[in-house]
């Protein structure tokens, strides 16, 4: 018998041990290729929704992390991390076969499918704030999250429509944002391609055949653009390396977005990295940079000197090239070039063979998840507040004493109150910006000096969430508010229940001393009895409830009706409720409650399909928002009652909605559109469009749908047609 051959690794896992070995050459791989077969044992049998093995996912997974140049443990963690949640292993097994470590990191990625929300938003939320904190015990974990989102995006293509909008949606709200605060640019533009793909799909492919048509002359202008700056930089004896690219689809979608224009007038589509040596050679290329080209008035940056909050630094420019294009270019060295490429991945160490702690601390905002998750106990309210921070750039003021503050794009002196300090903020009358009296509205910019000026008697106001930028003035703002409503809720219940039991000849101080009033707390989910007459002052709880407890069967038969009579209990008369149907009442299902009022929130106007929340409000009954609605969170979460639409009576319903539609202004296109409209089977209640100076036309149409679907059929439709530039729902 010949002697028996050794068998070659599969070529996924040879692939991922090369580009390893390319970076980390003394790393040990035996790890990986055990994680390997590990994993392919554990999936065997597993197919996803394309139909092939379910195994290429985690390799594809692990070799994104491998291309971010990450350790042993991250690519290890890549390979196993859908082991613990899709098949029979377990988080011992994975400690056992490879250590704590890996164990940590595949726990810390693995999704919380088995914990039960009340809503998929609430869901959504707490899922987030686990990946939170386990990012900001081990940064890792966010990698290789990262990279498990980046794979399930580029398989999008095989999720129905439906899903392929949600996950795409979470991932621009989230996902892209992270990678963009964590500097690794590559993963947060294609994340952002990707999004735009399933999000617009009619734009998305028009603006892909749009620039395709222009693909030779842009690349042509590219390499002689490319040559010229080369040749410039020599003569002045600078070396670099220069690089041209076409700026990505979401980039130039934004552009159009934010400038109201169509393509052919979004003019700076090209961008060069200028790559040298030293930080001196940074500012001598841009010299002669400037020198060659008419520098754009306000699109000069100097992220070196400052510095963005996720430590990439660059300059960067903007110039009138050749033809009159307008031209971004980039100049950075070769370390902020890796940190600009990898972003936090690149501060691992290898020949320590761990990860440079401090670099997490120049992420500042990582620090900062800590301290909101010890201050907001809401989830929802925690996810709305992150996802503020994630999308904010950033400013950078003084204090007085010449101290830097780091602020976010758009934040006012109010903000910078609340950086000082919660009491600073929450005193705050008026600020001086470089010495002059402002209005606490005002929007800082970098460089300023700011002092405020304080009041004792001063506290905050509501009308202050709408001025703060911020994410901590805004969490600091509505836990002051809260605070305070939450007192008013819980001198209001004490008052009820203190009634409520006089007419029974029972005292509450007395039924407080001996304890008994305790007894009433689990029929009300209250821990203390501070929190059952929290409940009863906002309405969440009967003092039906509460009497049940507390009074004898006997005695409450026989005084019920006068008590009834005397004092109805508190959510009857808040809602004041009537049996009176109405259509709102049938489309909405409040848990536990029923005959009671519901109002839209004309804040958000939700849609059958969009995710809502519901509140109590004193007198109008339950008020329903969109789970998205920042007037919502600014709410007092104790307020909140689970909502649901009645899907037996939606199809039913028509609600109306505004959309906003941007175009060019030309000849029947308002034709164009209102048939779009209607052949998509929906009403238009009204229309009203005007002109802008710069030749566009705005047209609000007010529609009416049946549902969220109905909506989003009609907005992708007008997206696909020539001349429309944007399409949005707005809100009334």
């Amino acid at each position: 018998m010949e002697g028996s051959v050794a068998k070659a690794p599969p070529a996924s896992l040879e692939a991922i041990c090369n580009k390893v070995a390319s970076y980390y050459p003394e790393a040990k791989q035996d790890l990986i290729h055990k994680a390997y077969h590990f994993a392919d044992e554990a999936h065997r049998g597993q197919v996803r929704s394309s139909g092939e093995p379910y195994m290429i996912h985690p390799t594809e997974v692990a070799q994104t992390l491998a291309d971010l140049k990450l350790d042993i443990p991250s690519i290890v963690t890549g390979l196993l991390h859908d082991t613990v949640e899709d098949t029979h292993a377990t988080l011992e097994q994975i400690e056992k076969e490879f250590g704590k470590d890996i164990a940590e990191l595949v726990d810390g990625v693995t999704k919380l499918s088995k914990m039960t929300f009340k809503t998929t938003e609430e869901k959504q939320a707490e899922n987030f704030r686990k990946m939170i904190l386990a990012m900001a015990k081990d940064i890792r974990v966010i990698l290789v999250k990262l990279s498990d989102r980046l794979n399930n995006m580029r398989t999008l293509e095989f999720l129905n429509p439906l899903k392929q909008k949600v996950i795409a949606q979470e991932t621009l709200d989230i996902y892209a944002p992270i990678a963009n605060r964590l500097g690794i640019r590559g993963i947060k533009m294609e994340l952002e391609d990707l999004c735009l793909r399933y999000l617009h799909k009619e734009f998305y492919y028009k603006l892909a055949q749009r620039i395709a048509k222009t693909k030779k002359e842009r690349e042509k202008y590219l390499e002689d653009l490319g040559a010229v700056l080369d040749e410039k930089l020599s003569e002045y004896d600078i070396q670099a390396t220069v690089t041209g690219r076409a700026k990505h689809f979401y980039s130039i979608f934004k552009k159009m977005e934010r400038r109201k224009v169509d393509f052919d007038q979004v003019h700076d589509t090209i961008a060069f990295r200028i790559v040298v040596d030293n930080i001196t050679e940074c500012y001598k290329a841009l010299g002669v940079i400037h020198a060659g080209y008419k520098p754009v008035p306000g699109r000069f940056k100097d992220y070196i000197a400052m510095p963005k909050a996720n430590a990439y630094q660059s300059l960067h420019t903007t110039v009138i090239g050749p033809n009159g294009e307008r031209v971004e270019i980039q100049i950075r060295t070769q370390d902020m070039n890796i940190v600009a490429e990898r972003g936090i991945a690149a501060h691992w160490k290898y020949k320590e063979g761990r990860f440079d702690t401090r670099a997490r601390e120049n992420v500042e905002w990582v620090n900062r998840l800590l301290e909101w998750h010890k201050d907001l106990s809401d989830p929802n309210e925690f996810l709305e507040t992150v996802k503020i921070d994630l999308f904010a750039e950033d400013v950078f003021v003084f204090t007085p004493k010449g101290e830097v503050k780091q602020l976010s794009h758009g934040a006012t002196p109010l903000d910078f109150a609340y950086a000082v300090h919660t009491g600073v903020g929450n005193k705050c009358v008026g600020a001086k910006v470089n010495d002059k009296i402002v209005p606490l509205k005002y929007r800082l910019k970098s460089g300023d000096s700011v002092e405020i000026i304080t009041s004792p008697s001063q506290t905050p106001s509501k009308d202050w969430l709408k001025i703060v930028k911020s994410s901590r003035a805004k969490a600091k703002i509505r836990s002051y508010i809260k605070q305070q409503e939450r007192d008013r809720a819980l001198e209001l219940g004490r008052e009820i229940l203190e009634t409520t039991l006089k007419s029974f000849g029972l005292s509450l101080s007395k039924l407080e001393k001996s304890g008994e009033i305790e007894k009433a707390c689990p029929r009300a989910n209250a821990r203390t009895q501070e929190e059952l007459y929290v409940a009863v002052g906002y309405g969440r709880i009967s003092t039906d409830l509460v009497i049940q407890e507390l009074v004898p069967e006997e005695a409450r038969e026989k005084k019920l009706e006068a008590a009834k009579a005397e004092d109805q209990s508190f959510l009857k008369r808040v809602f004041n409720a009537a049996k009176k149907r109405s259509e709102a009442r049938n489309a909405i299902t409040v848990e536990h409650l029923d005959d009671v009022l519901i109002r839209f929130g004309k804040c958000c106007n939700p849609l059958p399909g969009d995710g809502i929340i519901g509140f109590i409000t004193r007198g109008r009954g339950v008020s329903v928002h969109t789970a998205t609605c920042t007037k919502a969170i600014d709410n007092d979460q104790e307020r909140r009652v689970d909502v649901q639409w009645n899907l037996t009576s939606n199809d039913a319903i028509k609600r109306h909605v505004k959309i906003r539609v941007l175009s060019l202004d030309e000849p029947g296109l308002l034709a164009l559109m209102s048939q779009t409209i209607t052949s998509c089977g929906i009403n238009i209640a009204s229309a009203n469009i005007r002109t802008t100076k710069d030749k566009k036309a705005i047209a609000l149409f007010d529609v009416e749908v049946s549902n969220i679907s109905q909506l989003q059929k009609v907005t992708s439709a007008l997206e696909g047609k020539k001349g429309v530039i944007n399409v949005e729902r707005i809100q009334s």
